[in-house]
């Protein structure tokens, strides 16, 4: 497949995503598919058959103009069709065809060739894959935005207590049809449904703010707010040599004082690590409020200075009690890294995902992990 739609079209989707649009693999390959049944040569043909694709929400039609335009330009001067950036000199060959039945119409042609349209860089697509370590101060407010979005998205599961629905659901609402059943002499004529509902899974964030996690703390403690601010059961924690709750410190919409609050709170930042005795008090002196079920992330870079045989049983004991545990480590962005550290080693046995937690784009990968949990 032709570099000139397949890039161009990886980009849409990235940006799209990342202003919280659901679009995934599944849409991008709908897309290659959808260009090969109109004009290329046309954009506003193209624009059309992405945003059909593309667009599954009412609120997701603003998300694909603001990516369109970044990713292809300006609108060309009305009343002059312009090519789609490069995509009108791609061979329909080069589009997959699955799903279509007959021959592809044929493309148009013309007596010259059109002038493309310059593409846009995108300050957010470089700031989604920048090492948080790298980020300046305004990169740093830049990226509140869409931190706060990605915090939305977490796990869910199935309750048992159902709630009305007007289709079909798993069983039948029985007080609502009799009810219902009154009004035409005792006849249940109007049917009436239950389902079971979802409901947010409890959520626990334990943030490592030692010294060596230090460029990776302010960002990620951005996150932990975000997260406090935007779900319900969510609980936080910070350590470096003990364990500090700071779930209160995060609460309210006001970020600059809820993270001031949670450093007042915190009297080891940047310095040592006890990551066993942390997840020992994790477990015993919280445990209960924590519950069973919850979805416990740990953001840490694995470097240890205590007990590692510590470290794995404390893993164990919070792995049975967790639905999942996911470690975050800025090292792991790296292709050739191996957890090779003491803490590493001891931990990763008894870890359901180890993620890099270094980008965005790394902390967009752990919102996609949590809402297939």
């Amino acid at each position: 497949m032709s570099e000139a739609v397949v890039d161009p079209l990886s980009r849409l989707t990235a940006q799209m995503r990342l202003a919280g649009a659901r679009v995934g693999l599944g849409e991008l390959l709908t897309a290659h598919r959808a260009l090969a049944a109109v004009d290329c040569t046309s954009r506003a043909d193209a624009k059309r058959a992405l945003r059909a694709v593309l667009c599954s929400r009412r609120e997701d039609l603003e998300h694909f103009e603001h990516a369109f335009l970044s990713v292809f330009g300006d609108e060309h001067p009305p009343g002059r069709e312009q090519p789609l950036n490069e995509l009108g000199t791609v061979e329909r060959e080069a589009l997959p065809r699955s799903g279509m039945s007959g021959a592809a119409p044929e493309q148009a042609t013309g007596a010259e060739d059109p002038a493309p349209v310059p593409a846009a860089w995108s300050e957010l697509e470089l700031l989604r894959v920048k090492d948080f370590a790298h980020y300046s101060d305004a990169e740093m407010a830049q990226a509140r935005e869409l931190i706060a979005r990605l915090a939305h998205r977490g796990p869910t599961r199935i309750s048992r207590r159902t709630r009305p629905v007007r289709r079909r659901g798993h069983e039948p609402d029985l007080r609502r049809l009799l009810r219902a059943s009154l009004r035409t002499v005792g006849v249940p004529v109007h049917r009436h449904w239950r389902a079971p509902s979802v409901r947010q899974r409890p959520v626990v964030l334990v943030c490592d703010v030692s010294g060596s996690m230090e460029p990776y703390a302010r960002v990620l403690l951005q996150y932990l707010h975000a997260c406090v601010a935007a779900r319900r059961r969510v609980e936080a924690f910070a350590f470096g040599t003990r364990l500090t709750r700071i779930t209160h410190e995060l609460s309210g919409r006001d970020h600059d004082r809820a993270l001031d609050r949670a450093a007042e709170a915190v009297v080891d930042f940047a310095g040592g690590t006890r990551i066993g005795a942390a997840l020992a008090e994790l477990n015993r002196a919280h445990g209960r409020r924590l519950g069973r079920g919850a979805v416990v992330v740990i953001l840490s870079d694995g470097w240890d200075r205590g007990d590692p045989d510590v470290l794995g049983l404390e893993m164990q004991r919070l792995r049975r009690s967790a639905h999942r545990l996911v470690w975050l480590n800025p090292l792991a962005a790296h292709p050739d890294y191996e957890p090779l550290t003491r803490g590493m080693r001891a931990a990763v046995p008894h870890t359901d995902e180890l993620l890099a937690g270094n980008s965005l784009a790394s902390l967009e990968q752990l919102a996609e992990t949590l809402e297939e949990m």
